[in-house]
């Protein structure tokens, strides 16, 4: 039987700000690094042993990932980055407050933005390496993303288009090592997990609007040989 494990990356610094941050590449705040050590914490104490990681090219899931294995003694597993574990990327959005965006443009507006599975946001008009944002220069489509091809990189996403990008990857890496008996650890971010979620559980499009995943708080899957889910614990530091 294999183990899935989800770790919604720890607070980042635009999370402790209320920034809208999608694929600009904000650091972890404090809170955000305690969370992630947590995380791991956890890890240490149910006793899993990890075969593969995987995280997104995002700087808050990375660190997110090694601190959490470094607290559970297991910062030697072979670990691999991709950027379809990315967030899901905000479109012209990023880097706005999500209060001032609500005042702007209404809180219905945003809160379909936000949380519906195929409303677009407000689409990039083009693609630059570096976003400033209250005087501080971000990272965003820099050279990480130079073997992806450029009709690839999004302008914006909803939750399905993030699906549509992630499934790609699960089903040539993730669900491989699983069916293989490998116990497999994913730090990523609040809507590609939400995604993966969404394949793992059949969840509906309308019921995935109600799904949250905190920050730093592990989601343990157990699958038997036919892929199919027979337990989900949420694990809590007690």
């Amino acid at each position: 039987m294999a183990k899935l494990v989800l770790i919604r990356h720890g607070q980042s610094e635009w999370n402790a700000l209320n920034l809208f941050n999608g694929w600009v590449d904000t650091k972890l705040s404090d809170k955000g690094v305690a969370q992630a050590k947590e995380a791991g914490d956890m890890l240490a104490k149910e006793g899993i042993q990890f075969d593969q990681a995987y995280t997104s090219v995002l700087t808050r899931a990375i660190t997110t990932l090694h601190y959490a294995l470094e607290e559970a003694g297991q910062m030697f597993i072979p670990e691999e980055k991709t950027w379809r574990l990315n967030e899901r990327h905000y479109g012209a959005l990023q880097g706005l407050n999500k209060a001032d965006a609500a005042a702007k443009y209404g809180d219905e507006q945003v809160h379909q933005w936000r949380r519906s599975y195929d409303v677009l946001p407000p689409l990039l008009t083009e693609q630059t390496e570096t976003v400033e944002v209250l005087g501080k220069t971000y990272p965003a489509f820099d050279r990480r993303y130079a073997d992806v091809p450029a009709g690839e990189l999004p302008y914006g996403e909803n939750l399905k288009v993030t699906l549509e990008r992630v499934l790609p990857f699960w089903t040539s890496n993730i669900e491989k090592d699983l069916q293989a008996g490998k116990n497999v650890l994913i730090a990523a971010h609040g809507n590609s997990l939400r995604a993966l979620v969404k394949h793992i559980e059949n969840i509906s499009d309308d019921d995935i609007l109600g799904v949250e995943i905190a920050n730093g708080q592990p989601l343990v899957y157990d699958f038997d040989d036919n892929m199919q889910v027979v337990s989900k614990k949420v694990l809590e530091n007690k």
